[in-house]
């Protein structure tokens, strides 16, 4: 059995961050920097939430924060815990360990990520076993089965992920699947171009490339997705490249009759980390209090951010993009910023590459219904007058040009659809609801 933790420190780039302890008697995680690192003067990590010019000697506690999104954590390190799927692959491994699911406090949740997390945080001391820091080959068809069982056994359905027959896939799994976000089944992988698939988590062998996998055939977590959805997905990405929108290469891999999504990982360049933080984590703006934040108000973190204006034209072509394709999922978690530590923008934040651009729109359902970030103060309804208004916030000389250019790539929506092999009925149905401005 794991001994639990309740101290961590917080490394990026060979660099001592900080430390980060857990309070069980206030329920709440102290964070405070290493005062070496802020006397480097290089890097801001949490600029709005913890900026490095007024950090010396402070201890940060956020206690009033929603513990169901941020975990009692500052943003920033709540950012690096996995999100719905991976937290039902945590608590697999914690019966694993003799323990009760939910039990691990937000500290050791850090120290289970240890290197293994998206961006380039990491945390020590390493809690997981050594074989899950391993670069090992993997199967994607006993990988779609164990995603489908942790997601039934979830759920409370028949299904179960103990006995010695599951025990190497089950490390498969866990070693694949802890790290990303969101509510979908997915795993963390390098492929080469031979089609070898291996754990990704970790340093690949040169030739391979990261990926972040969505798998299809598992049941989603939360929005009930029909089969056909990596397709969807994978059209999506089709038609945003046609709207100029910068998103990273992707493609369907098919195997056993499905066709998962596959796409690059942006937080990974070259076989090092790039520092990456959500606009949930990097300003405090909840993704689960839908509504409560608009995109004027991502507007006004980037330019708390200094980011150049071609990354607020950048944002703005995705809000189009959402608002006419019914990408309603549009929550501050689907909006990130990332790092580098070489380039020309070394230790500047710069808009991450688009993510999660797919079709997301329910009716009836409570989440997707409207739109989960407002424009105008509203969630739905948007004129054209509004979405021109939002263009000339930023300065652009030519809003009504963008949005006529992005509505146009929508236009060739069932030429996207056929190239990912999404069935006409489906393609139909989803077009139907496309918004006209």
């Amino acid at each position: 059995m794991v001994t639990p933790s309740t101290l961590a420190t917080v490394h990026l780039w060979d660099r001592l961050v900080g430390a980060v302890s857990w309070d069980p008697k206030r329920d709440v995680a102290a964070f405070e920097f290493n005062p070496a690192f802020l006397a480097e003067g290089l890097i801001d990590l949490a600029p709005i939430t913890m900026p490095a010019e007024s950090s010396e000697g402070v201890v940060y506690a956020f206690s009033a924060l929603n513990p169901t999104t941020f975990r009692k954590l500052p943003g920033v390190l709540a950012d690096a815990l996995p999100d719905k799927f991976g937290e039902v692959l945590i608590d697999t491994w914690l019966a694993q360990q003799g323990r009760p699911a939910g039990s691990m406090n937000p500290v050791e949740r850090l120290c289970y990520t240890g290197n293994r997390g998206m961006g380039a945080l990491e945390f020590k001391p390493v809690m997981a076993a050594d074989d899950m820091n391993a670069s090992l080959q993997v199967d994607i068809n006993a990988l779609v089965n164990l995603a489908g069982q942790a997601i039934a056994r979830y759920q409370n359905l028949e299904a179960t992920l103990d006995g010695a027959q599951d025990a190497n896939a089950l490390q498969d799994i866990l070693r694949v699947g802890t790290s990303a976000g969101g509510a979908r089944a997915k795993a963390i992988v390098a492929i080469d171009d031979k089609g070898e698939v291996r754990s990704g988590q970790v340093a690949a062998p040169p030739g391979f490339t990261h990926y972040l996998l969505k798998f299809d055939g598992v049941t989603d977590l939360e929005l009930g997705r029909p089969q056909e959805f990596t397709r969807i997905e994978y059209a999506y990405y089709l038609m945003a490249q046609a709207a100029g929108i910068h998103i990273m290469p992707s493609r369907l891999l098919e195997e056993g009759g499905r066709a998962h999504f596959i796409t690059e990982r942006f937080d990974r360049q070259r076989g090092r980390k790039i520092a990456m933080q959500s606009l949930c984590g990097m300003a405090h703006f909840d993704f689960n209090q839908a509504g409560a934040y608009g995109y004027e108000q991502a507007f006004a973190v980037m330019r708390k951010l200094v980011l150049p204006k071609e990354d607020a034209v950048e944002l703005y072509r995705r809000m189009l993009f959402n608002v006419l394709a019914r990408n309603q999922d549009d929550h501050t978690k689907n909006i990130s910023f990332v790092m580098d530590s070489q380039g020309p923008d070394a230790y500047a934040w710069r808009l991450s590459p688009a993510y999660d651009v797919t079709y997301a729109y329910n009716p009836a359902g409570s989440w997707t219904s409207s739109h989960q970030m407002t424009i105008a103060g509203k969630r739905d309804g948007f004129t054209r007058e509004e979405l021109i208004a939002v263009g000339r916030s930023i300065s652009l000389r030519n809003p009504a040009e963008v949005i006529d250019e992005v509505s146009q790539s929508i236009g060739d929506w069932m030429v996207c659809a056929e190239r990912a092999g999404l069935s006409e009925e489906m393609a139909l149905s989803i077009m139907r609801t496309y918004r006209k401005i």
